[in-house]
């Protein structure tokens, strides 16, 4: 007898916009991603590729702060979907 399959994890939608912001540091990034993010409609999803070493901890402050969800963070690639949705 062989083990029910556990169900798929659900797929989140493909980015609406996407920005490689490179080693940008911290302040720059989040100033700059703001403004990008703010272009979406509610709900939409942004890719970010962020290379600095303070991402990892940054982005997931900012996002807490700013009220959008970081759906997904591997660095240097980090999902995030612009509050309101």
């Amino acid at each position: 007898m062989t083990a029910p399959l556990a169900p798929e994890p659900p797929r989140s939608a493909p980015p609406s916009a996407a920005w490689d912001a490179g080693d940008l540091g911290c302040g720059e990034l989040v100033l700059e991603l703001r403004q990008r993010v703010e272009l979406l409609a509610p709900g939409q999803m942004f890719q970010l590729v962020a290379r600095d070493p303070g991402a990892p901890a940054d982005l997931p402050a900012w996002c807490r702060l700013t009220g959008h969800t970081l759906v997904a963070a591997h660095h240097p690639i980090y999902l995030i979907q612009r509050k309101g949705a």
